[in-house]
């Protein structure tokens, strides 16, 4: 028959020295008689399942299930039953639990169940690792939660850890908690888990939590000092970069690189580069041409290592290659413009002298009043040059025959 074992705002934690959290253990036994099995605990922090029995078996068989329905089975020998710590099992979708003695039809079977409002748990909890020690995680209020709710991010970066609650809350227009921002985060291999509550005057509110993995969440930097090495006598250009930095990964072999090389001069729609994927920190480029200009960026992503399998950030575009050679056009235009000036320099010149000499008239000379002729000597003048044309001879020679 059914019977609730009471609250168990304490069992998780024994686990972390969290804000009390709302949950409790209800465990259902045997219908045929009462169940000897009693007093069910689990110690989350040590992940063991204890009990009570009113009669000692020698062997019990415990059970323990996630909401996936990932399960993991043990058999002991006393009323305790230990789980390996790896099991990151989050509380707040629920957790159960089976006691049964083997050969016999006695077991217990129990779900730890949180309490709360349903529908007040935050939504779309999310974390980002960026820059090579910041964090930034945000959520979104439960649609059902009460307005005057408030939530508080509460985490571990390992299991011995001491829990840290978040020191610079991301707010939003009505002042209630919606992320949080950290900094000098280190990743290491362990699992973080991240719990978050709220409260209200009006009711009890759900928590959320949930293990994650920080190295798949951060965004890997740009690979550093990328050049370019290319020659003019070489029909090829040698491409080396370094490795990003990250606070947790010294092993080199830990990343493969995406290479995008584009020609610049051309446009997208003439042709495209395909991405090159190596492991490698260096490259040939065979396909170089020194008159052309290209752009290259390269970024990095895990392969085979605790490193995040996305691709990180573009390192900063750079150009090499020779490019068009725009020094000879210049020359050639210089010469052509300074042809064209020595040609028309003189022409110039010469207009706007003749233009000048008609556009300005004589100086008037002044007039000399000892050989100026008088108006009656003009008159007599003109009549003596008349009678000479008048008294001409005129001669006819004729040919005699």
């Amino acid at each position: 028959m059914p019977h609730t074992l009471g609250l168990i705002c304490m069992i998780c934690w024994c686990m972390i020295p969290f804000h009390p959290l709302h949950a409790d253990i209800q465990c259902t036994g045997s219908e045929a008689q009462e169940s000897p099995i009693t007093n069910v605990k689990m110690n989350w922090r040590e992940m063991e399942l204890s009990w009570e029995s009113s009669k000692n078996f020698s062997n019990y068989r415990c059970t323990i299930m996630d909401s996936d329905r990932e399960s993991l089975e043990k058999e002991v020998n006393s009323p305790l039953c230990k789980f390996p710590v790896e099991q990151y099992i989050p509380l707040h979708k629920g957790v159960f639990f089976t006691i049964e003695v083997p050969n016999t039809n006695i077991s217990e079977n129990c779900t730890f169940t949180p309490g709360g409002m349903d529908g007040s748990a935050i939504e779309n909890f999310s974390c980002v690792i960026y820059t090579i020690s910041l964090m930034n995680c945000t959520w979104q209020a439960g649609k059902d939660a009460p307005g005057d709710t408030q939530y508080f991010l509460y985490w571990q970066n390992s299991r011995y850890d001491k829990a840290m609650e978040c020191e610079l809350y991301i707010k939003d227009e009505n002042g209630r908690n919606t992320g949080c921002r950290f900094q000098n985060v280190t990743i290491m291999t362990e699992k973080a888990y991240f719990l978050v509550n709220g409260s209200s005057k009006v009711s009890l509110i759900q928590f959320y939590d949930e293990y994650i993995d920080l190295y798949k969440i951060e965004i890997l930097t740009p690979p550093l000092n990328v050049t370019a090495d290319c020659t003019r006598d070489s029909a090829s250009c040698t491409i080396t970069w370094q490795p990003p930095l990250t606070n947790h990964v010294k092993n080199m072999n830990c990343f493969q690189y995406e290479i995008s090389i584009k020609n610049k001069d051309e446009s997208k729609e003439v042709k495209k580069y395909l991405p090159i994927t190596v492991r490698d920190t260096r490259y040939v480029f065979e396909t170089y041409d020194e008159k052309k200009t290209y752009i290259l960026k390269i970024r990095a992503s895990g392969k085979n290592c605790l490193v995040s399998s996305k691709w990180g950030e573009w390192s900063e575009p750079i150009e090499f290659g020779q490019g068009k050679d725009y020094f000879i056009f210049a020359i050639l235009f210089l010469i052509a413009l300074g042809t064209i000036t020595v040609t028309l320099l003189p022409y110039c010149l010469f207009k706007r002298y003749c233009s000048s000499k008609g556009m300005l008239s004589p100086v008037p000379q002044p007039r000399d009043k000892f050989n100026e002729l008088t108006e009656e000597d003009n008159q007599t003048e003109h009549m003596s040059l008349s009678k000479n044309i008048t008294n001409e001879e005129i001669t006819i020679v004729e040919e005699m025959t």
